[in-house]
């Protein structure tokens, strides 16, 4: 295995420091009404990350600040009776424009993607809706993305062209370059027994035919000689990919999930989270985040909502 000589802190580090650089990213935070999700936003905010509109009851968002002795002055209230309320508030203040990110608080992520996806009054695009895990692991040298393994629990072909493009979107937009994408399975070669090999050498030849644009394609490939270049010349694997992977797709949810908690767990890595796919990033985090954690995940998303911006400015 590669090990790197950066500072453990060095790739999230990277990435907070280079969304500072930009315009705070209007940020809709959905029911924050426990310490830890208002408390987040909060220190997003004192960073320089984010401008945080608080969107929920008031009186328990101020109770929750003056209880824990947060401090609200660089922050806009919205009021809402209860969490479904917040939830619906964000998304339509998303859809006046008046945000462009939306961050969860302390109500459980299905009833903000509820609202999130509703046909007529949420956020869906052309898109599919797909999660990226933007990871930290101690000792590799690059930041990793994994998709996805918290919303899309068995993909279509379809579904993970999507989840695909979103995370080379992702990536390219944060300023990080051209990816190198490796498409996981148990297995590098290709079989009939194991459907996701199959679906791994249909998403490259999309790619070849511009069906997938923006990243260097691989698969399938099993989890060692996608990252590990000694695996990936041991099994006789070439190219640019092999070997030094650094977006991740999974075959499904549970093999994602598994992958970024066994990492966090065992490895002792980070993992931040952004949903794509909607109108604007959607910031998810865990009552388990650590602070850095969190920051980065409101970094990630500012980027990339940065970028977005600068877009739309080109095309006017």
């Amino acid at each position: 295995m590669t090990v790197s000589a950066e500072p453990a802190d060095s790739k999230y580090e990277r990435l907070i420091a280079s969304a500072r650089d930009g315009t705070p990213a209007v940020t809709v935070v959905a029911h924050p009404c426990d310490e830890t999700s208002l408390k987040g936003a909060i220190d997003a905010a004192a960073a320089g990350l984010i401008d945080p509109v608080l969107v929920g009851p008031e009186a328990k968002i101020r109770a929750v600040a003056g209880e824990h002795g947060i401090d609200l002055a660089a922050a806009r209230i919205v009021d809402a009776p209860h969490s479904h309320a917040a939830a619906a508030r964000a998304v339509a203040l998303i859809r006046e424009g008046k945000g462009e990110l939306l961050m969860k608080g302390s109500l459980h992520t299905d009833e903000l993607m509820k609202e999130v996806a509703a046909a007529a009054t949420g956020l869906r695009t052309g898109r599919r809706i797909s999660h990226v895990f933007v990871m930290d692991v101690p000792g590799h040298p690059e930041t990793l993305f994994i998709t996805d393994a918290a919303i899309n629990i068995f993909p279509t072909l379809d579904d993970k062209r999507d989840i695909i493009q979103n995370a080379i979107d992702l990536w390219v937009g944060i300023g990080m370059g051209t990816p190198r994408v490796a498409i996981l399975s148990a297995v590098e070669t290709v079989t009939t027994k194991i459907p996701s090999t199959i679906e791994a050498a249909a998403l490259c030849k999309m790619a070849e035919r511009g069906q997938i644009t923006g990243g260097l394609l691989e698969g399938p490939l099993a989890f060692d000689n996608a990252i590990d270049p000694e695996a990936a010349r041991i099994k006789g694997i070439g190219g640019p990919v092999a070997g030094r992977g650094q977006i991740l797709v999974v075959p499904d949810l549970e093999a994602g999930n598994m992958l970024a908690k066994n990492l966090t767990f065992l490895a002792r890595a980070d993992a931040a989270g952004v949903v794509l796919g909607a109108r604007v990033p959607i910031v998810l985090t865990s009552r388990a985040d650590s602070v850095r954690t969190r920051l980065a995940s409101c970094a990630v998303a500012a980027l990339y909502a940065n970028a977005l911006r600068a877009r739309v400015a080109v095309s006017a």
